[in-house]
């Protein structure tokens, strides 16, 4: 019996030893950005490379199928520009009606989100001061909506290519602005540049309903102090789907931010497992394929399932490849 019990000890230990090497290669920054690579697929390669070689905690690293980062997203630096507003040439396009419900007024390379409701219209961040006009403004009126009736602006984090052109809103159609108390305490910091004046706060969880539409703001931090998600409904051609606009995509190089941003992206990951959301949604045009499903839409002889309908597993993949990358970019290499 002694020698039973023995073996069976020595059996359970050589068990435990056999997993211990395994459970430790899975917590490595490799085979963290191997399971980004894998949640990317074909999908969210734009992410991918961006969030695991792009700017952030040790700035940009080599790897294979790396990009050199652009810059985009990457907290506040990211948001930098030279002195004057650039040739209209490098960032004006045109406006694309997306679903039933939902349009975009964006820049090439930065997006607003336009819900029109049975009450007016709410839009997902405001783009740069010098292309509010020509993008949304006149953007409305070319597609037949009166930029009037904007009635909220649900500001996601406090970078002016998000809230530069919320001042125009406010003072030419009366448009709230809503940001986070945290962002707008970071707002209240900044003296340069072409800023909205302090207005509506969200709250984590809030509900914005506007007519026969309801948003629901997150606050996931990390991005900024105090970044907003968003989860809201739209209609392609009458069938009701969710959409989740992550608000935040860059890291910062401060490791406690990245932290909080990892956090940010599991609970939010929750969030749209549970609504079952299956339409993902950014606010840089790189991230959501927008720059591929734009002109796909525009042409208005798309006959095929909407693009932007990807499913709740591959909504939940972008959020994947977001935490993964950012957990990898704390880790120190193998």
């Amino acid at each position: 019996m002694s020698f039973q019990l023995s073996a069976k000890v020595s059996l359970a230990l050589l068990l435990a030893a056999a997993t211990l090497p395994a459970q430790t290669a899975s917590d490595t920054r490799d085979a963290h950005i191997a399971a980004a690579k894998a949640a990317a697929g074909d999908d969210f390669q734009n992410l991918f490379n961006f969030q695991c070689y792009g700017p952030g905690p040790g700035g940009a690293r080599g790897g294979a199928g790396a990009q050199p980062a652009q810059g985009r997203g990457a907290g506040r630096a990211g948001a930098q520009r030279r002195a004057g507003p650039p040739d209209r040439s490098t960032w004006y396009t045109d406006p694309v009606k997306v679903f039933d419900n939902l349009y975009f007024f964006g820049q090439t390379e930065y997006s607003v989100w336009a819900i029109t409701t049975s009450q007016g219209i709410i839009v997902l961040d405001t783009i740069f001061d010098y292309a509010v006009a020509d993008e949304v403004d006149a953007g409305m009126k070319k597609l037949g909506l009166d930029p009037a009736n904007i009635k909220y602006a649900v500001v996601s984090h406090a970078h002016p290519d998000h809230y530069g052109g919320a001042r125009y809103l406010q003072e030419h159609y009366g448009t709230r602005i809503i940001m986070s108390p945290a962002d707008w305490d970071v707002l209240d910091k900044i003296t340069a540049g072409t800023k909205p004046k302090r207005d509506l706060e969200a709250s984590d969880g809030e509900k914005l309903t506007l007519g026969d539409t309801t948003l629901t703001l997150y606050i996931t931090p990390g991005h900024t102090p105090g970044t907003i998600s968003t989860i809201f409904p739209v209609k392609d051609h009458g069938t009701p789907h969710l959409a989740a606009l992550w608000g935040g995509v860059g890291l910062n190089t401060d490791p406690e931010a990245v932290r909080t941003y990892i956090r940010s992206a599991e609970r939010f990951s929750g969030i749209v497992k549970q609504a079952g959301a299956d339409i993902i949604l950014t606010n840089h045009t790189d991230w959501d394929r927008s720059k591929i499903n734009l002109p796909i839409l525009a042409k208005g002889t798309f006959s095929g399932p909407n693009p932007y309908i990807v499913g709740n597993a591959r909504a939940l993949n972008f959020l994947k490849v977001a935490e993964e990358c950012a957990t990898a970019r704390l880790m120190p290499a193998n």
